[in-house]
């Protein structure tokens, strides 16, 4: 389980490692863009119900910590999908992985 630190806290989101592996791929393009967005997730911790939204502008601090010292191999169809919610006025909401299906 990886951690999302934020605005300089020392306390973290915790992500698993292979989503916020993806995500970081999405933030990463949108702030060097110069671009502020939202970034929502659901919040175990809270219920089925509760969920958090944090506004990342590229001014405020970000880092991103792994559990695992291996990057994952990156599934482009989740990382589209994250960048097409980022450029959404919803933000980015962070999904399930999308899963590539065979060919029939």
């Amino acid at each position: 389980m990886g951690l999302l630190r934020y605005g300089g806290s020392n306390d973290g989101i915790p992500i698993d490692d292979r989503a916020l592996a993806h995500l970081k791929v999405a933030i990463a393009t949108k702030l060097r863009r110069n671009e502020s967005f939202t970034l929502s997730w659901r919040d175990p911790a809270n219920g089925e119900h509760g969920r958090e939204t944090i506004w990342l502008h590229p001014s405020i601090p970000l880092r991103f910590v792994f559990d695992d010292p291996e990057p994952p191999q990156l599934n482009v169809k989740w990382i589209e999908q994250l960048m097409m919610s980022a450029n959404s006025s919803g933000g980015i909401t962070l999904t399930d992985e999308v899963l590539e299906l065979p060919e029939a």
